[in-house]
């Protein structure tokens, strides 16, 4: 038996504290490698006679297609030799534009391999966001579908552009990969710190960012997000997101094949509820991971009456409400565990596997990385306990970006003083538990109070009528902004003065008064394609109408007697 390599014995270490989160924050050390390539080094040593399922494709109907690790190595050589033999070299981006299909893996991994740089695009996007990445991302291939086709149009032309389906003038027909050996050639040195992935980050509050990681900060660093999740050997782990965006690389690549578990892939047009549960069943998955606007629909299915085998629920991407836990943990017994993490990052933060959850708190820091609160940017010292969640860079951990490529200031202000400054605000406790409160830009002060829009979304989506909610300032003469919710309603639900009024006096019930929301509009709440609530839009909506005639959807509690 081989000797396991730096990476493999850092895998076994948190695998042997997988519930013992004291240790392995004591024992856990980021392996420090010269030349690492996750795809050849781990992935393919990993795939060697191993006919497991690397990813089982499964829907409401049942399974589907499944792919081992042996076939996904052999694949994935192939469209090596197939991106070599038309002139794609290492360093040269490629843009890979593809639904949950088998080529989004083997192209990855390829790619990978090869040393070529990927840009994850989601196919939601539109013609001008592709034109964007190849012009800022110079993008110099594309690996698409017709559908992506349509949309790329001419770009990349002079490069490799290659069509997964049927033909189609100026592309390369993916069939072309069946022809190619599965062995490889020499493919060089690649060294930890070469670029790997150039994402677009979802654009929540302004233009997407470029954010570049390297062999080592995204393959490595995600060692922590596999043992957030909790991995066992034999895990079948259904993630759903959709490719293009970072979660993807976390939950749908990295962390599950760090530790050889099958990936689940959701196999149905759309992520509506009673088809994820039916899924969650079919396919015998035991860890699933999903975004907080799933979860809060989840809720209103009758959870007991899924026969369901898992023993890890994980939340990322946003805050998850207290409430919808609560309703989870009723229903099958297990407790949602939320982590914590960016584009430009890996895990951070989390609940991790055996430990205590503390209601509304998003958890400890992982193994390796040293995470405090900092004041916020002209705040001086922290307002009410709170701070900007920030990673100490003493000791050069692993899983941060190596850069934003946009713009080079922005990387000099996030990384300051020492630290890497996320933009988001958060309070600990003396447990060293940090809770979210929102981004820097997102919380705000009424009549001199600091005012936390998570911590109110989470009290309006308790009241029955609300589905989803958003909280932002609204001008005000007296208190110069007053803190004004925008809620979408749940089915049954119609907008009204009544409605209104019963949702303010609910929250009154049960928030200081200086907290209370005093305005409230019914409206459709305006999302990045990756399906986060875009309050900057609702802020700027906010301050542009703030002096025009209320429309019949907004309502004053000053107006329903609720003051």
């Amino acid at each position: 038996m081989s000797t396991p390599s730096p990476f493999q014995r850092a895998v076994e270490l948190l695998q042997a504290h997988r519930t013992d989160y004291e240790g392995a924050v004591r024992a856990f050390a980021w392996p420090r490698l010269d030349r690492f390539n996750w795809a050849l080094d781990h992935f393919d040593r990993l795939a060697i006679g191993n006919h497991t399922p690397a990813l089982l494709f499964a829907g409401p109907a049942g399974i589907g297609n499944q792919v081992s690790f042996a076939t996904l190595k052999d694949r994935s050589n192939q469209v090596v030799n197939l991106l070599r033999n038309r002139g794609v070299v290492r360093g040269d981006r490629i843009l890979v534009m593809l639904p949950n299909i088998p080529p989004l893996w083997e192209t990855m991994l390829a790619a990978f391999k090869l040393g070529a740089v990927v840009i994850p695009a989601t196919p939601q996007l539109t013609a001008v966001d592709i034109e964007d990445r190849f012009a800022r991302g110079r993008a110099k291939h594309v690996v698409t579908d017709a559908e992506g086709a349509a949309k790329v149009g001419t770009l990349g032309e002079g490069g490799v552009r290659i069509l997964v389906g049927g033909p189609q003038a100026g592309w390369l027909a993916w069939d072309l990969v069946g022809a190619e050996p599965a062995q490889l050639p020499d493919l060089g040195v690649t060294h930890a710190t070469d670029p790997l992935l150039l994402y677009f980050t979802s654009g929540t509050t302004a233009k997407p960012k470029l954010v570049l990681h390297s062999h080592q900060s995204y393959p490595i660093g995600h060692l922590t997000t596999a043992f957030w999740i909790g991995f066992k050997p034999g895990d079948r782990h259904l993630n759903i997101s959709s490719p293009g965006w970072a979660k993807h690389a976390y939950s749908s690549f990295f962390a599950p094949w760090t530790v050889g578990a099958t990936v689940v892939v959701f196999d149905h047009p759309r992520a509506e509820p009673k088809a994820v549960l039916e899924t969650l069943v079919r396919a015998g998955a035991t860890t699933f991971c999903a975004p907080p606007t799933l979860w809060r629909m989840l809720i209103n299915e009758d959870l007991k009456s899924y026969p369901v085998v898992l023993r890890e629920l994980l939340s990322a991407g946003e805050p998850l409400n207290p409430e919808v836990i609560d309703q989870v943990g009723t229903a099958w017994g297990l407790t949602i565990r939320e982590g914590y993490g960016q584009t430009e990052t890996t895990l951070l933060v989390g609940n991790f596997p055996g430990q205590a959850v503390k209601p509304g708190s998003m958890g400890r820091p992982a193994p390796g990385f040293t995470v405090v609160l900092r004041p916020v940017e002209a705040s001086g010292d922290a307002d009410g306990g709170d701070g900007e969640i920030a990673v100490a860079l003493e000791g050069a951990p692993l899983g941060l970006m190596d850069d934003y490529l946009d713009d080079p200031t922005k990387m000099a202000n996030a990384r300051r003083e020492g630290y890497y400054r996320t933009g988001d605000v958060a309070v600990k406790d003396g447990d060293g538990y940090f809770t979210y409160v929102g981004r820097s830009d997102d919380v705000f002060k009424s009549a001199g109070y600091r005012l936390s829009p998570f911590e109110l979304e989470s009290v309006l989506i308790e009241h029955p009528a609300v589905a989803e909610a958003a909280v932002v300032e609204s001008p005000d003469e007296v208190r110069m902004v007053v803190p004004k919710a925008f809620v979408a309603l749940r089915p049954g639900f119609a907008p009204s003065a009544e409605v209104a009024q019963d949702i303010l006096r609910f929250v009154r019930a049960k928030v200081a008064p200086y907290k209370r929301i005093r305005r409230i509009e019914f409206a459709e709440l305006p999302k990045t394609i990756s399906g986060k609530i875009r309050r900057v839009e609702l802020r700027h909506r906010e301050r542009q109408t703030a002096a025009a005639p209320r429309g019949p959807a907004c309502f004053w509690e000053e107006d329903l007697g609720t003051a």
